[in-house]
């Protein structure tokens, strides 16, 4: 009892300093991948839309090209580059802009966490989403990069609706889907949870707000509907793997809807994406090929191990959720109040089923960034777990958290300068200079 007592005394006494420590921490991290973010097609896409917007004042009604199903519908991948561009005319206008994005994302989330859990939880939740290298390794001007925004403003918008119905709040909930709309195609999870909810009457809705926001997301898209009325390929143009594809393909095909599944349990482990522990080559260990190899081995080693180990403790917190939650799937459960944990467990299965209908429907097989947007989500039930688990057990708890946080840190410095998406040889500003002086828009 002392021990916790007196590991509580210290993240009391010294919480501010280690929750703005943190948030200090991990925007240089963040600074670090963006410099050093190698540019290829995707974020060249978004640039060229934000530069012809803001140099042109030509806003094109359509985002990045997807497999299968065409362009992103609606202008706004071009209006977070383009209107950075107009206030700062750098190459770090657009980049800030979308970190911006990330530090609102966290301090949404965060605003629900502190009313459901203590600061213990809430440094705990600091750590694994603000300095997660799932986290971080989407800092890069890529349209899955923005979602984590829009997924925190659909989360804390739903949360505010539990008790009574607002105009507000009930405006952006529907404006957040359909922002993530003109982002990534991931956005059906969104309403999948959303449709939940309101069936399982656990928000209430302000109608007068809804259509207000389905008005204005109809009215962004009208220039993408006229441009369709002349551009059919901006509806579907599959490349030679997809075009045997169709809608509800993952459905027929089983693996789709597993490995979707497989991604809800990866994002809270520590089992990071091929694109970290696969992409490191390490050459600049040595110029000797057989100690990069060695290097390099250790290092996924290394990674997988302490990453498979992590899935352990990841698939017994969602066990330990659905024990808690599964007595309150439908609507005939018990109208009892709902704690307030049991809310957010409730909007887990919102996300489960939203993952469920997206990849029976996908004509592709998911990857990470595909589903990127459930990434907070998944970190919940362990959230709930531990919080359960400390109330019982006596730890160390900034210890480990500090722990938790040199070993991200360690993936994060190999992954910001050695991956597939980034390197230490590059540099983002000249890249950017030398893609801007390519166009005929300057």
């Amino acid at each position: 009892m002392y021990k916790e007592n007196n590991s509580n005394r210290s993240i009391v006494s010294h919480f501010h300093l280690l929750y703005f420590g943190g948030l200090i921490f991990g925007l240089l991290l963040m600074l670090m991948y963006s410099s050093n973010q190698i540019l290829t097609g995707d974020q060249m896409q978004m640039l060229d839309k934000g530069y012809q917007g803001a140099y042109e004042n030509t806003w094109l009604s359509y985002g990045n090209a997807a497999s299968a199903v065409g362009n992103i519908p609606g202008s706004l991948s071009a209006y977070v580059i383009g209107f950075p561009l107009m206030l700062w005319d750098s190459s770090w206008a657009p980049m800030l802009f979308l970190l911006l994005l990330h530090l609102f994302s966290f301090l949404l989330l965060d605003s629900v966490i502190k009313k459901v859990f203590d600061q213990k939880i809430r440094l705990i939740f600091l750590v694994l989403y603000w300095l997660n290298p799932w986290f971080l390794f989407e800092s890069l001007l890529y349209n899955p990069s923005y979602l984590f925004f829009f997924a925190a403003l659909h989360f804390w918008s739903a949360f505010h609706l539990r008790e009574k119905s607002s105009f507000i709040y009930s405006f952006l909930h529907l404006l957040s889907i359909g922002m993530a709309m003109q982002l990534h195609y991931s956005w059906p999870i969104l309403a999948v949870i959303s449709t939940y909810l309101f069936y399982r009457n656990i928000i209430k809705i302000n109608w007068l707000g809804i259509v207000s926001a389905a008005a204005v997301i109809f009215i962004s898209l009208v220039p993408y509907f006229q441009e369709t009325f002349f551009n059919s390929d901006l509806v579907s143009h599959p490349g030679d793997k997809e075009r045997d594809r169709y809608i509800g393909w993952g459905g027929v095909h089983v693996y789709p809807v597993f490995k979707a599944f497989l991604y809800w349990f990866r994002y809270a482990s520590f089992l990071f994406t091929n694109k970290v522990v696969l992409g490191a080559n390490f050459e600049w260990v040595s110029s000797i090929e057989s100690l990069q190899n060695i290097v390099m081995y250790l290092w996924r080693t290394i990674v997988f191990v302490i990453g498979g180990a992590s899935l352990w403790i990841v698939w017994k917190s969602n066990l330990y959720a659905w024990k808690q939650i599964r007595k309150q799937l439908f609507r005939t459960a018990s109208k009892q109040t709902l704690t307030q944990e049991n809310w957010l467990l409730l909007y887990t299965i919102g996300v489960l089923l939203g993952i469920f209908i997206s990849a029976v429907l996908s004509p592709i097989v998911f990857s990470y960034w595909h589903l990127v947007i459930i990434f907070p989500f998944a970190l919940f039930p362990l959230l709930l777990f531990l919080n359960h688990w400390l109330k019982t057990h006596s730890i160390a708890l900034v210890k480990y958290l500090m722990l938790i946080t040199l070993y991200f840190t360690f993936i994060n410095l190999i992954a910001a300068h050695d991956s597939e998406k980034f390197s230490y040889k590059v540099d983002y500003v000249q890249q950017t200079l030398k893609f801007k002086e390519q166009q005929p828009h300057r």
